[in-house]
């Protein structure tokens, strides 16, 4: 079983598909990102959520950026890793009644999420300056900042109130 589809044979085809692969994770967030807000009881996990909404929006844009600056219109490939730490969010989220419970489980799967955009963008920022693609690198460096900065705070918001209301 290959890694990865045929299509992949140089650094620029694996380049390209990690461009489309968090592309497609960007706009399934933007999908969930509405029924976490709207799922949250806490109103600090709930305005959190929604300002990282509008910097995933954010994203996205400067994913369709880094296309054009390709030549290549936006595409997205299907990411399991995004669909199934969206499903496991989803079905632990599904059986929790307790608010400050579920709470605290929103925040811990929106990490998970986090921490995968933050891979993916570090990943990408490292082979635009191989390939030479700085502006390209400078695009992501911008996402990867806000990408830590909203872990770090779920990570306040958990330690500080979240987990203790659970």
């Amino acid at each position: 079983m290959a890694l990865f589809g045929a299509d992949i044979h140089t650094m620029d085809d694996l380049y390209l598909h990690t461009l489309q692969d968090i592309y497609y994770a960007e706009k399934q967030i933007e999908k969930v990102l509405p029924k976490m807000i709207e799922k949250a009881s806490a109103p600090a996990l709930k305005s959190g959520f929604e300002m990282h909404l509008e910097e995933t929006r954010g994203h996205i844009s400067r994913l369709e950026q880094v296309f054009a600056l390709l030549g290549e219109k936006p595409k997205a490939v299907t990411c399991p890793a995004i669909d199934g730490i969206i499903k496991e969010a989803n079905e632990i989220a599904g059986d929790i009644d307790d608010e400050g419970v579920l709470d605290a489980a929103l925040a811990a799967a929106a990490q998970a999420v986090e921490h995968y955009e933050i891979t993916r963008y570090g990943t990408l920022i490292a082979w635009s300056k191989e390939l030479g693609r700085t502006e390209c690198a400078d695009l992501f460096a911008q996402t990867l900042a806000e990408e830590k900065a909203t872990d770090v705070k779920l990570s306040k918001l958990a330690e500080s109130r979240l987990n203790h209301a659970a």
